[in-house]
């Protein structure tokens, strides 16, 4: 059991995330029959399977999926030391890995990425755009550091810091500009466009027109707010957007923009685990993001 290094433990975690030798090879930067030999080696040194392998996938054993969780919990302790040590550094130096969602990522990203760069030159920066539930899972698992999310996302291992509220408005045809604007209830007897599920706007702009989970909708769905813009430039419906994405979003679309009144919202925060030793530096991080996001809403 002593010969089992942390690069065993590296790959296998790598392979039980992808579920495929190819792409787990691919995420830890070596060939497939190099990753396909390390975990070979900690089977035997374990003397039991810990992946069946199939032609197109693989599946953990019973005894993988346990070994899997315990490598994962091992790897984020390890790398908490190293984040101890980073700690103490001053300025911010070092790998960082923040996650972004969709509808934020987009337009927030150039300027913080930016502002980042000029103030930390010493600081690698590696962002990761997913939806809220994927970053979650990553931050928990030590795939990710802090992630930039919609509050709330209610996990009590992690701190939730609100960094700025951002209004949603509606986007309509151009040939609708002059018409009056809907409230949410005239919204749920329109054509409305929203991300696909997965996404926390989706569920954010469902709650605001008030439609119930046994309510039958006809609803269009989009993978981005570009296409959902662009569909309602093609006169398919009507949509909403966060306040930072119009300025990009509707730049080249036959659209015209409504404030709604009330005015849905969301809250734009921070999230990282409590067990980090960085929150410190997180919180400096967390300044630089409110300013970004406020830059962006002025512009």
């Amino acid at each position: 059991m002593s010969n089992i290094s942390m690069k065993h433990l590296r790959y296998f975690e790598a392979l039980a995330q992808h579920g495929h030798f190819g792409r787990a090879a691919e995420a830890c930067a070596i060939s497939q029959p190099a990753l396909s030999l390390q975990i070979k080696e900690l089977e035997e040194i374990l003397g039991v399977p810990l992946v069946e392998r199939g032609m197109r996938q693989i599946r953990l054993t019973s005894l993988g999926t346990e070994f899997a969780r315990r490598a994962r919990a091992i790897l984020r302790a390890v790398e908490e030391l190293d984040d101890l040590a980073r700690a103490s550094l001053s300025p911010l130096a070092g790998r960082l890995r923040i996650g972004v969602i969709p509808t934020v990522a987009p337009y927030l990203l150039p300027r913080l990425l930016t502002r980042i760069s000029a103030r930390f030159p010493g600081l690698d920066l590696r962002p990761r755009e997913a939806v809220t539930q994927r970053l979650v899972e990553d931050l928990l698992e030590g795939r990710l550091d802090t992630a930039i999310v919609a509050l709330p996302v209610s996990e009590p291992s992690l701190v939730e810091v609100p960094l700025l509220e951002e209004e949603f408005v509606l986007v309509r045809p151009r040939a609708d500009a002059d018409k009056p604007v809907p409230n949410s209830e005239m919204l749920r007897e329109m054509q409305l466009l929203l991300l696909e599920e997965g996404h926390c706007f989706r569920e954010q702009a469902l709650s605001y027109c008030n439609f119930s989970p046994s309510q039958p909708r006809e609803l269009m769905e989009g993978s981005s707010l570009t296409t959902l813009v662009q569909m309602v430039g093609a006169g398919i419906g009507v949509t909403l957007i966060p306040q930072m994405a119009v300025r990009i979003e509707t730049a080249q679309a036959q659209v015209c923009v409504a404030r709604l009144t009330p005015p849905p919202a969301r809250v734009i925060g921070m999230v990282w685990r409590r067990t980090n030793p960085l929150a410190e530096q997180f919180e400096l991080l967390a300044g630089m993001v409110r300013e970004a996001g406020e830059a962006q809403a002025a512009a």
